[in-house]
C-alpha cells in the first residue's frame, strides 16, 4: 500500500517535474524569442543609426568638399580683388592725374577764353547759356548772374540780345558771319559754330568779332569812290562827246592816222566810262541803293538782241555764236536795264577769254518755277584754285590777265547781285583749258505761272 503510495508520488513528481521542465523551457523559449526579437529591433536600429551615421559622414564629406571648393573659390576671388584692387589703384590714379590734367586745360581754356579779343558765348543742349566771356559782356552790356541758364527767349527784355535772337533764332541756327549792327559804334560778324559728340548736340558756341572800324572804312571808302566817280563821269562824257564830234568831222575834216589816234582816245576814254560806271554800281549795291523798276519783259529777244549787237565783234575774233531755246514763253518780271547789264557781262566774258575759232553757246530753258539761261565757251576756262573768288569784287584769274590785261574784275560780281536781287541764282562749271558754262536762273512771277498753267 506504501509502496504503491510512494509510486504514485514519484509518479506525480515525475510528472510535475516533466511539466514543471516543460513551463520552463517554454518559458525560456519566449524569453529567448524576446530577446532574439529585441535584439533584432535593436540590430536594425543599429543598422539605422549605422545607414544614418553613413549617410551623415557622406554628407560631412560633401559638405568638407563643398567648404574645399568654396574656401578655393574664395581664396581665387580674394587673389581676383586683389589683382582688381590694385588696377583700380592703378585706374584711380590715372583718373586723378587725367582730372589734374582736365582742370588744367580747363583752366588753360578758360584764360584763353577770357582773355580773347572776340566775343564767345556757349549754350548748352537746351539752347541755355552757359558760358560767356569779359569781351561779349562788354559788347551785350549784361553781367554773367544776369544770363546764364536763361535761354535767349528769357531775354528778349534786353534789346542786343534780342537782336541776337532775331539773327539766330530760337533754335539758334548754324550761321557764318553774319552781320548783327547793335549801334553805329558797335557792329559785330557772327559765326555760330555747333559742338557734337557722337552725332548728338552737346554745345553751341557763338564768337562774335568787331567789325565797326571795316564798316566804317568800308562805307569812308564807298562814299570817296562815288564821290570821285561822280565827278569824273562829267569830264569823261565831256570828252566822250568832243572825240565822238572830232571823228564825225562835226569840228573839221581830219586826216585818216588822226583819225586812229583819236579812236584809241575814245576808245580808251570808254572803258574809263565803264570803269566809273562799274564803280558806282558797287558803292550802289554795297549802300544797298541798287534800285530796280520791274517789268513785263521777254528774256529770249533780249538775248538776240544782245546777240547781235556782238556779232561783229564775235566775226572780227573768228568765233561762232549759236542760240537755242527749249520751251516757250520766256517772260519774267525784272528791270530790264540790270538784266541787260548781266547778260551783257556773261556774253563779254565768253568774247573775250574765247580764243579765236572758238564757240559760244547760249540757252533758254523754261521750266514751271523758273528759266534757266546758260552760256558756254570753249574759252581758257579757270584755275581749280581760284574758282572760289570768282564772284568777288576785283578778281581776275591768272590766266586771263596774261591774254587779255585790261578789265575790272567787277562785272561778275555785279551780275551775282543782279541775279540774286531777282531772287534767282546764279553758278558755273569750268576747266581750265576746256572752257566755261555760266548759269543763272530767274523766278517766273506767280501771274505768269498762273497764265502758263491755264
Amino acid at each position: 500500500m506504501e509502496e504503491h503510495k510512494s509510486s504514485s508520488l514519484f509518479s506525480h513528481k515525475h510528472s510535475l517535474l516533466k511539466e514543471l521542465k516543460g513551463v520552463k523551457l517554454e518559458r525560456i523559449i519566449e524569453q529567448l524569442r524576446q530577446f532574439t526579437e529585441e535584439r533584432e529591433k535593436q540590430l536594425r536600429e543599429l543598422d539605422r543609426i549605422a545607414k544614418m551615421l553613413v549617410r551623415r559622414d557622406l554628407e560631412l564629406q560633401e559638405i568638407r568638399e563643398k567648404r574645399e571648393t568654396e574656401l578655393e573659390e574664395l581664396r581665387r576671388k580674394t587673389k581676383e580683388l586683389e589683382t582688381t584692387r590694385l588696377a583700380l589703384m592703378n585706374i584711380l590714379e590715372d583718373v586723378d592725374e587725367a582730372r589734374l590734367k582736365a582742370e588744367e586745360e580747363r583752366s588753360k581754356t578758360l584764360a584763353i577764353i577770357n582773355h580773347f579779343v572776340d566775343g564767345i558765348l556757349v549754350f548748352d543742349k537746351n539752347n541755355k547759356i552757359a558760358l560767356i566771356n569779359p569781351q561779349t559782356e562788354k559788347f551785350f552790356k549784361v553781367k554773367p548772374e544776369e544770363i546764364i541758364g536763361k535761354s535767349l527767349s528769357q531775354l528778349r527784355s534786353h534789346p542786343f540780345l534780342k537782336k541776337l535772337e532775331e539773327l539766330i533764332g530760337e533754335e539758334i541756327k548754324k550761321i557764318y558771319r553774319k552781320e548783327l549792327y547793335l549801334s553805329e559804334q558797335l557792329i559785330l560778324e557772327v559765326s555760330v559754330v555747333p559742338i557734337s559728340l557722337r552725332e548728338k548736340k552737346i554745345a553751341t558756341i557763338l564768337i562774335f568779332h568787331d567789325v565797326t572800324r571795316e564798316k566804317l572804312i568800308e562805307r569812308m571808302k564807298s562814299e570817296f569812290v562815288s564821290i570821285a566817280a561822280h565827278q569824273l563821269r562829267t569830264p569823261l562824257s565831256a570828252i566822250k562827246w568832243t572825240l565822238k564830234m572830232l571823228l564825225e568831222g562835226d569840228l573839221g575834216p581830219i586826216t585818216q592816222e588822226q583819225a586812229e589816234f583819236v579812236e584809241k582816245i575814245y576808245n580808251a576814254n570808254e572803258r574809263m566810262i565803264r570803269l566809273i560806271n562799274d564803280l558806282l554800281d558797287v558803292t550802289r549795291i554795297e549802300e544797298g541803293r541798287y534800285v530796280y523798276k520791274l517789268s513785263l519783259v521777254k528774256l529770249d529777244i533780249i538775248v538776240e538782241k544782245m546777240i547781235l549787237f556782238y556779232k561783229d565783234l564775235a566775226e572780227k575774233k573768228k568765233l561762232k555764236i549759236g542760240f537755242k531755246k527749249e520751251g516757250e514763253d520766256f517772260e519774267v518780271r525784272v528791270d530790264e536795264e540790270k538784266i541787260k547789264l548781266a547778260i551783257q557781262n556773261l556774253v563779254e566774258n565768253a568774247i573775250r577769254y574765247t580764243l579765236p575759232q572758238g564757240e559760244i553757246m547760249i540757252s533758254l530753258k523754261r521750266r514751271e518755277e523758273e528759266i534757266e539761261f546758260s552760256i558756254k565757251d570753249t574759252g581758257v576756262g579757270i584755275p581749280e584754285d581760284q574758282k572760289e573768288r570768282v564772284f568777288s569784287k576785283f578778281f581776275r584769274a591768272e590766266n586771263v590777265m596774261r591774254i587779255e590785261t585790261e578789265g575790272t574784275g567787277l562785272g561778275l560780281f555785279i551780275t551775282k547781285n543782279i541775279i540774286e536781287s531777282h531772287g534767282g541764282k546764279i553758278w558755273f562749271e569750268s576747266k581750265e583749258g576746256k572752257g566755261t558754262t555760266f548759269y543763272f536762273t530767274l523766278p517766273i512771277s506767280q501771274e505768269k505761272k498762273m497764265k502758263h498753267k491755264g
